[in-house]
């Protein structure tokens, strides 16, 4: 078909992407939606394939894997009306049980042509503690109920059985209710837009421009890798712990192959799956390769499931990238993160000009209270970013989400009116990005003061193995979590963990800072002169590290 059609209704899709993502979080009812935006929406064709993108990237392989099972229970029996729901990491490909997917089909002329879908993060779906994703759970089962696909709207009518099912399995019923009917109502509105483009350019005319727009995708990416020398590379990495066994670090390793306009990552070299949460399902490593292969070869291609048939996987049995149930995968959003870092670091190798140093992490804060603030929820969730690490010609952001997640800190202001917190700092830290040539970007840090008794339960990653430097840049800093501030009892944590602490208690967090590129000595005088006066790395600091007196 011509390239203008696609071209058009490719970016009404886009359009109606941004759509659904602007009502739901401002249809949602807790934090994790409305302010820190852990969530997706997406329009499918007829056989799960994503067509664009959703501003959370991680999500985006997901949905294949979901409706690809749907289509395999279901098959002839979807009917128009129909909406189904899963949080099942084994069986619809979902990240950790948290999140929880809703799909429905789009029908035109008495077929499916379509699936509109939506991910997002619950505030609890039960298991062993509060919130549900604990730091050291050691199997699934621990970690929430879990919904394989199922109906939850059978031919347009709620099923309202299976909804009852859901809530009956949240210490927060009322959050949880007011998020996924914010969920499904959104889909619903992305269905009715999709059946209304059918209306105005034909559904034949839409499932073809899907088509186009999906072999454009494969082919863009196919260009790029063709441009490549023929080789391979191979790079680990490690993460700090499972969060069971605290001494043992947990290796990632991937070996890519390129040849002939095709690519080939390999896994099979990662340790045995973990006892504790960091364990990944295949769709969360495919989000990771997508990603890293964009971002090292071209970031203007747009990511679709159009690009699979260019990529080749290779993974073993029952390791850190291949879990089989019931692993445990609460703790799976670190494990990306370090696996970017380990792709990167391996496609750097093959394409140098697009080489970029380690980054911080994501990290998560959970504060379940004794008494929560009169009409608010007593369960404070917040999603925290890092620091980027330095690349060729850039330095690393600071005080920002990390590579896949693009979500956001929840405001001051917001903690503060909804939870009995006081945050007494919230900045970054001079002298915690890696000195290079290229900067990495620095730390963040809050410190927090309890004005009611709670349990507090930090998730976090690099402070064994801070982010790594490269080409002569020196390591960013380590992440910390420091308790009982100004108390005899104060001390850094080793580890994630859970934590009891009473009224008047403080604590700080600390995230990673990003990795250096280049020599130090290298850097442009004038660089450390406004990094100087920015307050990002302090006169001692550019004498010692950068050789510069200020």
């Amino acid at each position: 078909m011509d390239a203008i059609t696609v071209q058009i209704l490719r970016n009404k899709i886009a359009s109606l992407v941004d759509e659904m993502h602007y009502h739901f979080y401002r249809s949602g009812y807790s934090t994790i939606i409305r302010e820190s935006r852990d969530f997706s929406c997406v329009v499918l064709d007829r056989n799960g394939r994503l067509i664009v993108a959703p501003p959370m990237f991680f999500h985006a392989p997901v949905y294949r894997h979901l409706v690809g099972r749907i289509l395999e229970v279901y098959g002839s029996g979807i009917a128009e009306g129909d909406v189904f729901v899963s949080n099942h990491p084994y069986e619809g490909g979902l990240p950790h049980v948290s999140d929880m997917a809703f799909v429905a089909p789009v029908f035109a002329n008495g077929e499916i042509v379509a699936f509109t879908g939506s991910i997002a993060h619950k505030a609890d779906v039960g298991g062993t503690i509060p919130g549900s994703t604990s730091a050291n759970a050691t199997e699934i089962f621990q970690e929430g109920m879990l919904l394989p696909p199922v109906r939850i709207w059978k031919a347009g009518e709620l099923l309202p059985d299976v909804e009852r099912l859901i809530l009956a399995n949240t210490r927060q019923p009322d959050l949880v209710h007011g998020d996924v009917t914010a969920q499904i109502a959104v889909t619903h509105n992305g269905a009715a837009r999709v059946q209304e483009l059918c209306a105005r350019f034909g559904a034949d005319t839409l499932m073809d421009a899907f088509r186009a727009i999906l072999e454009g995708a494969g082919a863009d990416l196919r260009a790029c890798l063709e441009r490549l020398p023929d080789g391979e590379a191979s790079a680990e990495g490690f993460i700090d712990h499972d969060g069971v066994d605290t001494s043992k670090p947990i290796k990632l390793a991937v070996t890519i192959r390129v040849k002939s306009g095709r690519a080939t990552f390999d896994f099979s070299g990662s340790d045995p799956q973990a006892r504790g949460p960091v364990n990944l399902r295949p769709s969360m490593v495919e989000a990771c390769v997508f990603y890293a292969l964009l971002g090292a070869l071209e970031p203007g291609l747009h990511f679709n499931d159009g690009m699979r048939d260019t990529v080749d996987f290779i993974f073993a049995p029952r390791t850190i990238t291949n879990a089989s149930a019931p692993a445990a995968v609460s703790n799976y959003q670190q494990v990306n993160l370090k696996l970017v870092d380990v792709l990167l670091e391996a496609l750097g190798k093959l394409h140098p000009v697009r080489a970029a140093a380690n980054a911080g992490s994501s990290s998560a804060l959970g504060i379940f209270w004794a008494k929560g603030r009169p009409g608010q929820s007593n369960m404070q969730y917040e999603i925290l970013g890092s620091a980027y690490g330095a690349g060729s010609h850039y330095d690393g952001a600071s005080g920002t989400a990390c590579h896949l997640s693009n979500l956001h800190v929840t405001p001051i202001e917001i903690l503060e009116s909804e939870y009995p917190c006081r945050i007494n700092r919230f900045d970054l830290l001079p002298d915690t990005g890696g000195a290079g040539q290229w900067r990495g970007g620095l730390s963040m840090v809050r410190e927090y003061e309890l004005l009611e008794d709670a349990m507090v339960v930090r998730r976090y990653d690099k402070s064994k193995f801070p982010p790594r430097g490269l080409s002569g840049g020196q390591d960013g800093s380590g992440a910390k979590f420091t308790i009982r501030l100004g108390t005899p009892e104060q001390y850094d944590t080793p580890s994630s963990g859970r934590f009891e602490m009473k009224k008047g208690d403080r604590f700080r967090l600390q995230t990673a800072g990003g990795g250096g590129l280049g020599d130090p000595a290298a850097r442009d005088a004038e660089a450390v002169r406004r990094d100087v006066a920015e307050g990002y790395v302090t006169p001692e600091a550019a004498q010692a590290l950068y050789g510069r007196k200020i």
